[in-house]
């Protein structure tokens, strides 16, 4: 004899079930795959949390920042990552994207060990390799700092290479040039090779009179899309905070992703790894933000607006 209560109550748990399933958001992530954010994302996927209730993480590999950036312009990834500056002079456009920070860690300025430059005003005369190009952000703010120290004929006399990090570290590890002004991972390479930091880019800051933090890469989004899957929005966000933690305190999970960062030594993993979790976000308020503002504004000046656009401040909705 049949049971039709019974079948009732599967039914309907089978049917909250397939209701369960189709309320989780897609989040089309798109990511460099030479990336540091591969670490966590790996991570992620080891820890069985690229799906959760609320959640389908899909990522995307992308071959450059620029792909990645027209991809999301596209519609073809909901989220990418890359620096408040752009964001903000999107939004300046038209665009309602926003930004949620993702690390704190920033490029350095490395010498060899047995180099003369001891200080800025060594940089005379010598010749200086830059990653990212004219608009490196450390590079212009570098300019900011010996501009303010009545160093500017220093700077000015500089040679000024640019190119791929990779390329700039050989060229480093080749004497072709004096210094090297990088992304933080790759200086973290070459100080694990014996190369010594002259100055970072939160040294830079400092010098500057900024005394926090401030994140300069970060989670960017529609600010549409994101209200409308804010369920989504925040547990993939949380999870990437949880994560980022447990790569610093579980040797395990950090063993696990080692062959990612492409450590060519112990001492050079180490390195990364401090490094890295040294970058975790622990605040993110308005001194933070204002702290920003103040950044924008130099970069705004220096780069004559070819950086941030002709918006003469952060455009309201930047910050997620």
């Amino acid at each position: 004899m049949i049971n039709y209560k019974k079948l009732l109550l599967i039914f309907t748990l089978l049917s909250s079930q397939f209701s369960f399933a189709s309320e989780k958001t897609l989040v089309r992530l798109g990511a460099l795959a030479f990336g540091t954010v591969n670490w966590e994302l790996t991570a992620m996927q080891q820890a069985g949390i690229m799906e959760t209730e609320h959640y389908r993480l899909q990522v995307i590999k992308m071959a450059n920042p620029q792909a990645a950036k027209i991809a999301l312009q596209s519609g073809a990834v909901d989220m990418i990552v890359t620096d408040w500056i752009w964001v903000s002079r999107m939004r300046a456009l038209g665009k309602d994207y926003s930004f949620y920070p993702y690390s704190n860690t920033s490029g350095a300025l490395v010498v060899a060990e047995n180099s003369s430059i001891k200080q800025l005003q060594d940089l005379k005369n010598k010749k200086l390799a830059v990653a990212g190009g004219e608009l490196d952000k450390n590079s212009l703010l570098l300019q900011v700092l010996m501009q303010q120290k009545g160093q500017m004929d220093i700077f000015t006399s500089i040679e000024k290479v640019y190119g791929a990090p990779p390329l700039l570290n050989q060229q480093m590890q080749d004497k072709r040039v004096d210094a090297l002004l990088t992304y933080w991972h790759y200086a973290a390479q070459m100080q694990g090779e014996g190369y010594r930091v002259l100055m970072t880019g939160a040294d830079i800051l400092h010098g500057l009179g900024i005394q926090v933090s401030v994140p300069s890469i970060g989670y960017v989004f529609d600010r549409t899309w994101a209200r409308s899957n804010k369920a989504a929005v925040q547990a993939f966000l949380e999870n990437t905070r949880q994560i980022k933690n447990t790569l610093c305190i579980d040797d395990f999970a950090w063993q696990n992703i080692e062959p990612l960062t492409q450590a060519k030594t112990a001492q050079v993993c180490k390195l990364l790894r401090q490094q890295y979790c040294a970058g975790r976000v622990t605040s993110w308020g308005a001194k933070e933000q204002q702290a920003a503002g103040v950044i924008f504004q130099y970069l705004k000046e220096v780069s004559q607006q070819r950086l941030t656009g002709k918006s003469d401040k952060i455009q309201a909705g930047t910050f997620w």
